[in-house]
């Protein structure tokens, strides 16, 4: 929607010195290389130290703070690294990025610890031989998983061109070794196809350790498989990951022969993820054309996600200090001017039917659900009141520059929660993660990849890119046409013959549900057409 600057990061300003302590391999004295397999427990806790290094908010630095680098958001803590990045005062000190480089090279390390001499593998962890040899192969799969992961993410974050022209990724660890103690001349990039073909190694090798799914239908010791692994990879996550691996591969930038195999194989993997949802959790009450919520951990949608916090952490940082809250960023006038009119053209063009003496009237339903304004108000989900309403004018309480306000003079809505009110007596938040890997991503990878293979109308892999389109324009079809048609009168009834507030309350939270569904599928469909 917007241009974006180009975060260019340069490989070798990172600093190494002084990063060596969390490297230590055996955090308890007592504990050897010799002695270790004496300590099961410990040797597990590789594996789970690699996967409590997964973030679990969209407020840190990757995901809300990443926009402040953009022209989309103004983060407005001056001191703030990603904004000394975006204005070009950051400092190879205060580089934001170096955190993730970090992070990514510890969650690494920690694999390569379990996996080093099939330590994990050759480990005895229960005392049933069946359940044993069923938890060795899940934790040796979440091992080569977790070392896909982080290094697709080493791609993604500092993957791409070199000085000399050549395509450069990541330095490539499968030692456990400590890359930061090792002096600068032992550790190269690698190339970019190098880095590629390492991370897809490493999903194959996951793919034959781990269960197909973590589904208790599938499980052949739910004590030990099935849902009990909720959040950790599986079979379907790993294919979403290669699938996704594919995807960028393909790209023009890191693509120059234009290599079309990488489409098919992007295309082959999406599709084989879209297959086990419609038929085996299709089965089980996956349905493609319900709504998902974010803040539903359980969410059908999901593929793989983060663990989940009932924080009310994106509120205090969106809201302004006359709602108690932060307002840590606020979106420029520039995202603002990108949402059209509710007709579709562009705000300013000669066809598009909003007034320009009213901005804020007559705009893409987008808006409403991103965008916070001047006169905008805060309405509990629960039941309509009215908790607060955006004063940005000059000398308001929300201008620009005031304390604990944005330096924008608009706030953001999206993934808020409208019943948190911090001067409530009872705070009241919902669960949130982050979605990795979601049905979503895989209909979108699916149509990208397939459309560049074989066009929009022909099969590929049992379903056209036209299809898997559809299967998010039918969830937002039902909504607009079938349960937003009757839902509100529902819930107006509702709330006038419901003789407690408990069922009242439920009416309007199902309808705010359902409206900000509406808002996130529209969202998605309008990008996928333009």
């Amino acid at each position: 929607m917007t241009m974006k600057r180009f975060l260019i990061v340069l490989f070798a300003a990172l600093p190494f010195a002084g990063c060596s302590d969390f490297l230590d391999p055996l955090p308890n004295g007592h504990y050897t290389d010799q002695n270790l397999l004496d300590y099961p427990s410990m040797i597990r806790g590789f594996v789970e130290k690699s996967y409590a290094l997964l973030p679990t908010s969209y407020s840190g630095g990757e995901y809300v703070y990443l926009d402040g680098a953009t022209d989309d958001v103004v983060i407005t803590a001056q001191t703030n690294a990603m904004r000394r990045f975006a204005v070009g005062s950051g400092t190879p000190a205060s580089d934001p990025f170096k955190t993730y480089w970090i992070r990514n090279y510890k969650g690494i390390m920690y694999a390569n610890k379990f996996l080093d001499k099939f330590l994990g593998l050759n480990t005895r962890y229960m005392i049933d031989n069946e359940q044993n040899l069923r938890v060795q192969r899940s934790l040796q799969g979440d091992a080569y998983a977790l070392r896909a992961w982080y290094q697709l993410d080493l791609l993604r974050k500092w993957g791409g061109k070199g000085t000399d022209g050549r395509l450069l990724g990541f330095t490539i660890v499968t030692e456990p070794i400590d890359v930061f103690d090792a002096e600068a001349g032992d550790f190269t990039r690698a190339s970019y196809d190098e880095c590629v073909e390492q991370i897809l190694r490493d999903c194959d090798s996951a793919l034959y350790y781990l269960p197909a799914a973590n589904r208790d239908w599938l499980a052949g010791d739910i004590a030990v498989e099935g849902a009990v692994r909720w959040l950790r990879f599986d079979g379907l996550a790993v294919k979403a990951m290669k699938a996704m691996t594919y995807l960028q591969w393909a790209s023009p930038a890191f693509n120059p022969s234009n290599d079309e195999e990488r489409w098919k194989q992007a295309a082959r993997y999406a599709a084989e993820v879209m297959d086990f949802k419609l038929t085996q959790d299709g089965a089980h009450g996956f349905n493609p054309a319900a709504s998902f919520s974010w803040t539903d951990p359980n969410s059908p949608e999901i593929i793989w996600s983060s663990d989940y916090s009932k924080s009310s952490t994106m509120e205090n940082l969106f809201y302004p200090d006359g709602f108690l809250g932060s307002g840590g960023v606020g979106p420029t006038q520039n995202l603002v001017d990108a949402f059209p009119a509710a007709n579709g053209y562009p705000v300013g063009h000669p066809s598009a039917d909003n007034d320009p003496q009213n901005p804020y009237i007559g705009r893409d339903p987008r808006f409403y659900s991103t965008i916070f304004y001047n006169g905008a108000q805060v309405r509990r989900i629960t039941n309509n009141e009215v908790m607060y309403t955006f004063d940005t004018k000059v000398g308001g309480r929300d201008e620009a520059g005031g304390v604990n306000n944005t330096m924008t003079n608009y706030y953001i809505r999206k993934f808020v929660y409208l019943g948190w009110n911090k001067a409530d007596d009872k705070i009241q938040t919902m669960p949130k993660s982050i979605f990795f890997l979601r049905w979503t991503q895989m209909c979108l990878t699916f149509a990208e990849a397939a459309n560049r293979v074989s066009g929009p109308t022909t099969p590929l892999y049992g379903y056209t890119p036209k299809q898997a389109i559809a299967y998010l324009r039918t969830s937002y079809d039902f909504l607009e046409n079938h349960l937003l048609n009757w839902v509100p009168m529902l819930v107006t009834d509702m709330r006038m013959h419901a003789r407690t507030l408990f069922y009242q309350g439920l009416a309007q939270l199902t309808l705010g549900s359902l409206q900000e569904d509406e808002a996130v599928l529209r969202e998605l469909l309008d990008s996928v057409e333009a």
